[in-house]
C-alpha cells in the first residue's frame, strides 16, 4: 500500500476527503495520511495569486521539505456580482483568523440587495507523486442564499445551494454533498488517475 499525505491542516477536509474515498471503488492501493498523523504541524503558506498557485505551493512544500508523495487542493468560492470575490481570499474573507460566521456575515452583506447571486465553488488539487506534478479541477454551480441554513459542513456551505437543489450544502448529509460536490468531482478525477497508475 503506498502513502499518499494529504498537505492540509484543515481537519474537516480530511474527514470529507477520507469519508469520500471510503464511497469510491479502486483506492485500497493507496494509504492517505493528513499532516497530523504524520506529525507535521507547521503553517503551510498560501501567498500564490490564484487557487491552482496556492495548490501547488502547498503541495511543493510538504513534498520537497519531508519528501512525501502527497497532494494539496486549494478551493475558493466565486461570487458573479463581486467580480469572482472572495476567490483566493474565502478563507480569510473578513480578516486573518479565518472565522466562517464572519466571512459569511460580510458576504451577505455585500450582496444585499443584489438579484444577481450566481456564485461557483471550484476546487484544484495538485498532486505530486515521484517528482511529477498532476493538476486536477472541480467546480460546482450554484446560488448565494439571503440567509444560512443548515448545521453540517463548513465554510460558505450554509449559503451555497448548489444548481437543481433547494437546501444549501449545510442541510445536506456528508454523502450526499460529496456526490455533486466541487472537492468531490476534483478528487475523484485524482482517483480515477491514480487507478491507472497501479
Amino acid at each position: 500500500m503506498q502513502q499518499l499525505v494529504f498537505a492540509t491542516q484543515n481537519e474537516h477536509k480530511v474527514v470529507e476527503i477520507n469519508r469520500l474515498l471510503s464511497d469510491l471503488d479502486g483506492f485500497e492501493a493507496y494509504e492517505v495520511r493528513s499532516l497530523s498523523a504524520c506529525g507535521i504541524d507547521e503553517d503551510i503558506p498560501e501567498t500564490a495569486e490564484t487557487i491552482e498557485g496556492n495548490a501547488k505551493q502547498k503541495a511543493y512544500h510538504i513534498h520537497e521539505k519531508y519528501g512525501f508523495n502527497c497532494f494539496s487542493e486549494d478551493t475558493g468560492l466565486e461570487v458573479e456580482a463581486l467580480d469572482n470575490a472572495p476567490g483566493i481570499f474565502s478563507a480569510r474573507y473578513a480578516g486573518p483568523q479565518k472565522n466562517s460566521k464572519d466571512n459569511i456575515k460580510k458576504l451577505l452583506k455585500e450582496l444585499s440587495g443584489q438579484k444577481n447571486r450566481r456564485a461557483r465553488f471550484r476546487t484544484v488539487i495538485c498532486l505530486i507523486i515521484d517528482q511529477k506534478e498532476y493538476i486536477f479541477e472541480g467546480i460546482v454551480n450554484g446560488n448565494i442564499s439571503e440567509t444560512e441554513s443548515g448545521e453540517s459542513g463548513f465554510g460558505y456551505d450554509p449559503v451555497f445551494i448548489p444548481d437543481g437543489y433547494e437546501s444549501s450544502f449545510a442541510q445536506m448529509d456528508l454523502t450526499q454533498k460529496n456526490q455533486i460536490s466541487h472537492r468531490s468531482v476534483a478528487f475523484s478525477k485524482m482517483i480515477e488517475f491514480l487507478k491507472t497508475q497501479k
